[in-house]
């Protein structure tokens, strides 16, 4: 199964998209399931679905644990205007951006969006880390067991390589 093509809904064009979700300050699993429930209200998106809940350690960083999990959506905003979105609802949360892989109250990374390839200043898609990272490939694969990643080709090949990663189901 690949992304979703483009397609029409209601005479509006949308695109399915995969948003990684992660936290490590404060109430991290009340901020993930927060921005869950904003992406469901977030207006031209409609939350499909949602991964389990996963704890996992820290990559490149100190800090907690971090709650993660991956989000299917379909949206007819655009994937900067969905980016842009996605920046408001962790402001919401008091994202701060002191330094690389800092600590966060709440983490929205756009990983695919319908087949796209972007590669701007401020979005590449797919998220460049995407085939690296057990804590965006386990709940991604849980959501779409044969998702390719566009570009890379199917997800499932690259599970084998995060399988050192600790990785906690907890929902």
């Amino acid at each position: 199964m690949s992304i979703h093509n483009m397609a029409e809904q209601g005479g509006l064009p949308f695109a399915i998209a995969y948003i990684g979700i992660g936290a490590n300050l404060g109430d991290a699993r009340a901020q993930v399931e927060d921005a869950l429930r904003r992406l469901q209200a977030l207006p031209g998106c409609t939350l499909m679905a949602a991964s389990s809940l996963y704890r996992t350690a820290p990559i490149d960083a100190g800090g907690d644990d971090y709650i993660n999990a991956v989000a299917r959506i379909s949206t007819t905003l655009g994937a900067a205007e969905l980016l842009a979105a996605l920046h408001g609802i962790e402001q919401a949360h008091g994202r701060e951006r002191p330094y690389r892989n800092a600590p966060r109250t709440l983490d929205l990374d756009l990983l695919l969006y319908a087949n796209a390839r972007i590669d701007t200043p401020t979005l590449t898609v797919p998220h460049p880390r995407i085939t690296e990272r057990a804590f965006v490939l386990v709940p991604l694969l849980e959501l779409a067991p044969a998702i390719h990643i566009p570009g890379l080709g199917a997800a499932q090949d690259y599970a084998a390589a995060v399988a050192d990663q600790r990785i906690d189901q907890i929902t």
